[in-house]
């Protein structure tokens, strides 16, 4: 994706990228291309994100990096093997997911006409390490999942604006129940909480 007429600034760390990103939402509107040109320029180093990466053998876990003052909300996603998560849609905001480690399949649905019918699968993509993929309402909904059976992935999310809760969907009736976004840590510490079933 070329974004035209824009110096993209070199972005060698986590750090660098944080800290442009806080410079581009300091506007209200958001330039999708550049930030989606920020995540790919950003090359996945381990050193730079491990502290972030606190995962749990059970379901994939969320990590807050970064609250960017209010317009965005980074984290890093630890999936173990065969983690997935639900279908579920957005809440209005942008969705970049970079991936930093592993292997991710992206497969999105078609907005469900009742809750009724099965959820209609419109596409599937395979993501690899360093690649970005980008979500919003209007592009429909979808599910993350890591298919490896033995291999962990790690990657880079980013909401804007944040949400503190989204809609989830059963395949199989497309019923849909709100749901809390939570945090596994936040700022690399354990956050307590209810465990909960998403």
């Amino acid at each position: 994706m070329e974004v035209k007429g824009e110096n993209m600034p070199s972005i060698a760390t986590l750090d660098d990228l944080r800290a442009e990103l806080h410079k581009v939402f300091e506007s209200d509107s958001v330039n999708v291309e550049y930030v989606n040109e920020l995540l790919l320029n950003y090359k996945s180093n381990p050193i730079d994100w491990k502290k972030f990466a606190h995962g749990d053998r059970y379901k994939y876990t969320r990590n807050l990096v970064d609250e960017g003052n209010g317009k965005f909300n980074l984290m890093l996603l630890v999936w173990g093997p065969s983690h997935t998560s639900t279908i579920h849609d957005h809440a209005d905001a942008h969705c970049f997911m970079k991936m930093l480690d592993g292997t991710l399949q992206e497969v999105r649905f078609q907005w469900p006409s009742d809750e009724e019918s099965e959820m209609v699968e419109s596409g599937r993509t395979v993501l690899k390490k360093n690649e970005v993929c980008y979500i919003n309402d209007s592009l429909g909904l979808h599910r993350v999942e890591n298919a490896s059976h033995s291999e962990p992935a790690v990657s880079l999310h980013l909401y804007c604006p944040p949400f503190d809760n989204c809609q989830v969907f059963d395949e199989g009736t497309s019923k849909k129940i709100k749901c809390p976004v939570t945090f596994w840590t936040k700022f690399g510490k354990k956050v307590n909480q209810v465990r909960n079933k998403n």
